[in-house]
């Protein structure tokens, strides 16, 4: 089993990669209030290339009950937060991105069978503000666990931590 220790830069920088998916996942969610403030949809600028893939990848898998999330979390998940021989922070990380997918989908899901996130033109004020506060609490949680792989520290949020720690001991 590996254990916590230091961590050398290639680790730092494989603990980010899983941060992608509830990136791309919330960006969705993001949409009304990248209409009412413009230069908050230039912080996805650097991530375009992920989502013209994901989405070409989503696309080309097309299977009922198998869509592209569900192969990634379970790759994801049985690859590396399973995987005792890969170090500690990498799987603490990844689990936590994983929690971080987990409650976005949930979000997207309840908020489609409420019929609240339709193609059909713009979202009600009150519907608009639950999007944009969802958007805001996984893009900073996201970005935050991503400075703090980047640093070798292992990102504290609440609930969060601790349900990845739960998983990975």
């Amino acid at each position: 089993m590996a254990w916590r220790g230091r961590t050398e830069i290639q680790d730092r920088l494989l603990s980010c990669l899983p941060y992608l998916l509830p990136l791309i996942k919330v960006q969705l969610l993001g949409a009304p209030l990248f209409a009412l403030v413009p230069f908050l949809s230039y912080l996805y600028l650097p991530l375009l290339p992920f989502i013209y893939v994901y989405g070409f990848l989503a696309n080309l898998i097309r299977l009922p009950f198998l869509s592209l999330d569900f192969i990634i979390f379970f790759a994801l998940f049985l690859g590396v937060v399973r995987n005792e021989k890969l170090i500690h922070f990498l799987r603490f990380h990844t689990m936590q991105a994983l929690l971080f997918g987990i409650f976005t989908s949930l979000c997207i899901a309840v908020l489609q069978f409420a019929g609240f996130l339709t193609v059909a033109g713009a979202p009600a004020l009150p519907v608009a503000i639950l999007l944009g506060a969802i958007f805001l609490v996984v893009f900073v949680a996201s970005v935050y666990s991503i400075i703090q792989a980047l640093r070798g520290i292992y990102a504290e949020i609440p609930f969060i931590s601790e349900a990845a720690y739960a998983q990975i001991r």
